[in-house]
């Protein structure tokens, strides 16, 4: 695990043990539940899946109304979740965002388009996996301290 990046929720952590088993079925090595778990928090750097679940839970999920920061297409911002809904099996979620102050997604000096509230596709890492030409996520969503 890289020091930097932060732990998923305890729902990404087992949507992405449940992702370790169906390939290690489909390459005919199946694993058991609990030991995919462990993988998994090996793979984050904890010794085990205790350590890393008791880490993990810390961390407060997104919820309607929450005060939020983070990135969109690069610009901070400050706001709150106006709507949040299940979207799929694979632990993504679409989140609507209105922010206190607009955010200009434009960069170019000579005009502007100013968001007020925006509507994306997020991870359970809270991260948009559509990325911009750079390689940022579109969208980067954190609670506001």
């Amino acid at each position: 695990m890289q020091k930097d990046t932060p732990i998923p929720p305890v729902r990404q952590l087992k949507a992405e043990a449940r992702q370790l088993r169906a390939e290690a079925a489909r390459h005919g090595q199946p694993v058991s539940h609990g030991t995919a778990l462990e993988r998994i928090a090996q793979y984050y750097g904890f010794r085990d899946w205790n350590t890393l679940h008791a880490r993990a839970s810390n961390a407060p999920d997104l919820q309607l109304g929450m005060q939020v920061q983070g990135r969109y297409l690069g610009q901070p911002f400050t706001g709150y979740v106006h709507g949040l809904a299940a979207c799929g099996s694979n632990g993504h979620r679409r989140i609507t965002l209105q922010f206190d102050t607009p955010v200009d997604v434009v960069r170019f000096d000579s005009f502007s388009s100013w968001r007020h509230r925006v509507t994306a596709v997020i991870d359970a890492g809270d991260r948009s996996p559509q990325k911009t030409s750079n390689g940022e996520p579109h969208l980067i969503v954190a609670p506001r301290p």
